[in-house]
């Protein structure tokens, strides 16, 4: 079984034992403008291409262009990995979209500790589309280990944006959506969930270099 045997968010909750809530934890929320050479590269995009064609073109025309500009104020700390293979065990291992993790020290091409998942809506059906990445997020939770922080996931057809947090068994969907079509609001969005995860990465680097007292 893969995260794709995952087909609604109501099964993977019962899978893993999670409750679900739903609540505004973005807010509040700091707006800023969003850069503007993605503006601009967005604006093109939607104009010029048929961005909604496929899978593919969504990833590759406005999901990875976005998540690539906001993490660009990252990179010390996190890293950005594309379809790259996330595996626990059997039963939770799959390939989400998109991943932010800690930069390992080892170097870039090392894959450390996942905090943010993507995943697509597959033809907009966001209910699968979270019964995948809610799995991808119970993974990565269980990669971190022992470490107790949250794990963010989000969900997106390119043109919506929806938001969640995994905080040990509960399972928090923003209750507000983003889209591509406020670029100021989801880039902010972006930067407050990608700060969240620095923070994780800052707490494991104090972790692992603090000696051990008695």
């Amino acid at each position: 079984m893969a995260f794709q045997s995952f087909k609604e968010l109501a099964s993977t909750l019962t899978a893993f034992d999670l409750t679900y809530t739903e609540q505004d934890f973005m807010r509040p929320l700091d707006v800023l403008p969003a850069p503007p050479r993605l503006a601009e590269e967005i604006a093109f995009a939607l104009r010029e291409i048929a961005v909604y064609s496929s899978e593919a073109a969504i990833c590759e025309n406005l999901l990875y262009p976005t998540l690539r500009e906001v993490w660009r104020d990252f990179t010390s700390t996190l890293a950005l990995w594309s379809h790259q293979t996330l595996r626990y065990d059997d039963v939770l291992s799959g390939i989400p979209d998109y991943t932010i993790a800690r930069r390992s020290p080892r170097g870039k091409v090392v894959f450390d500790k996942p905090y943010l998942l993507l995943a697509e809506a597959k033809k907009d059906n966001f209910t699968e589309g979270w019964g995948q990445c809610c799995a991808a997020m119970v993974a990565a939770q269980r990669l971190n280990e022992p470490s107790n922080h949250e794990v963010f996931g989000i969900a997106s057809n390119g043109q919506q944006w929806e938001f969640a947090k995994l905080d040990g068994k509960n399972f928090t969907l923003q209750i507000r959506p983003f889209s591509i079509h406020a670029l100021d609001e989801l880039t902010s969005a972006l930067r407050f969930v990608f700060q969240e995860c620095e923070r994780f990465a800052n707490l494991e680097s104090l972790r692992i270099t603090s000696p051990i007292t008695a």
